[in-house]
């Protein structure tokens, strides 16, 4: 790889297998330990909140969730879990519903906020976070407390990554004590979450080189949509954030039956970079396969994302990544390849990842923008 193109992103995505490993081995063991088994047996609901990254990580685990815990399982923003969430939902039943809050920082205002709101009212709280001391951990009822390694700024790649893994193992166990499955399957769960650690690496170089040529291709378009649908949603949510945070240009998400009733009809269709995150059992297959073709027909510069390798001889931009082995288990290296390219457009333009935080956006510098919101506990 030239010296010119590389960018934080790329390092953090070439250093996810090792990271997902190391991480492996300190998160396996606290999520046995994290909830005492009276504590799973009283769940009755689950709850996953968070803001950014770490809400496309709950809509990335809940199906999983559900799953595995045979549980009711929401995917609940911050803001509405603070401000909008129905009372009688919380506190329905002692320590009910566990609500499984995620935030590397634990800073957030609004994060804080709705954890508050849930103790108030009766609910537990699950804090997922690398700062037990912000108003996160303080607020929660347990803490997961995380240890990511220093790395060098750049839109999240690592903090997501941990987030999923942490996720998955938590519903792992859940489901395991809840007698949902048995120990030894619990321990092939655990395996396949492993195992995909070394997976990625022989994949990652050929996709690398397929995505810097299709960055060079679309450097000049200044719009994107990413379309996908189930859990493939939300790495279409993840990248749709990444574009803004690195490049500062529009980005969508949109599952791939309202792209068809909205996105479809947007003029200057050569300048919207399209991508499809398709996985060959989602339930929404035949929907996705349907609007990559109605893409191609309006001329978008379209890529997929699939571990169906049957699309690549089918479709020039393809990128295949490696498939689950597990059901319940989705690959957790979704996200790499758009994080990937969205790290050499930013290259290419020469953008600095959140602005900066300089000019017009020095008001939100070391995070004031969502650190230092009002707090109101309803």
């Amino acid at each position: 790889m030239k010296k010119n193109y590389d960018n934080n992103m790329r390092e953090q995505v070439y250093g996810l297998s090792k990271l997902g490993k190391d991480q492996y081995e300190l998160l396996e063991p606290l999520t046995r330990k994290v909830l005492t088994t009276p504590q799973i047996y009283s769940i009755q609901k689950i709850v996953l909140t968070g803001c950014g990254d770490s809400y496309a990580a709950s809509m990335f685990v809940k199906k999983t969730f559900e799953k595995l815990t045979k549980l009711p399982v929401e995917v609940v923003s911050a803001l509405d879990l603070a401000r909008h969430y129905d009372e009688s939902q919380l506190g329905f039943a002692p320590h009910n519903p566990l609500v499984i809050a995620v935030s590397n920082s634990g800073t957030g205002a609004r994060v804080g906020e709705a954890v508050q709101r849930v103790r108030k009212h009766g609910g537990f709280v699950l804090g997922i976070t690398g700062n037990k001391d912000s108003v996160l951990g303080e607020n929660s009822s347990a803490v997961l407390d995380l240890n990511i390694p220093s790395l060098p700024p750049a839109p999240g790649v690592a903090t997501y990554f941990v987030s999923i893994l942490s996720l998955l193992l938590l519903a792992t166990r859940i489901g395991e004590v809840r007698g949902r499955y048995t120990m030894d399957y619990a321990n092939v769960l655990r395996d396949e979450i492993l195992s995909q650690c070394d997976s990625l690496i022989p994949t990652l170089d050929d996709v690398d080189l397929k995505v810097l040529s299709i960055a060079k291709q679309w450097e000049k378009n200044e719009a994107w949509d990413f379309i996908a649908s189930g859990s493939d949603y939300a790495t279409a949510w993840y990248s749709m954030a990444k574009v803004m945070e690195a490049t500062g240009q529009y980005s969508m998400h949109i599952n791939s039956e309202e792209f068809n009733h909205l996105n479809f009809f947007m003029r200057k269709t050569h300048s919207i970079n399209t991508v499809f995150i398709l996985s060959k059992n989602d339930a929404g297959y035949s929907r996705t396969l349907e609007s990559i073709e109605y893409s191609h027909k309006l001329e978008r510069p379209t890529l997929i994302i699939t571990d169906d390798s049957s699309l690549e001889s089918k479709y020039t931009n393809t990128l295949v990544i490696p498939e689950s082995k597990v059901e319940e288990i989705p690959y957790i290296f979704q996200f790499f390849p758009t994080a990937l390219l969205i790290g050499y457009v930013m290259t290419i333009l020469g953008e600095i990842p959140g602005r900066g935080v300089e000019g017009l956006w020095d008001f939100a510098k070391d995070g004031k923008g969502v650190k230092d919101s009002k707090i109101i506990v309803l």
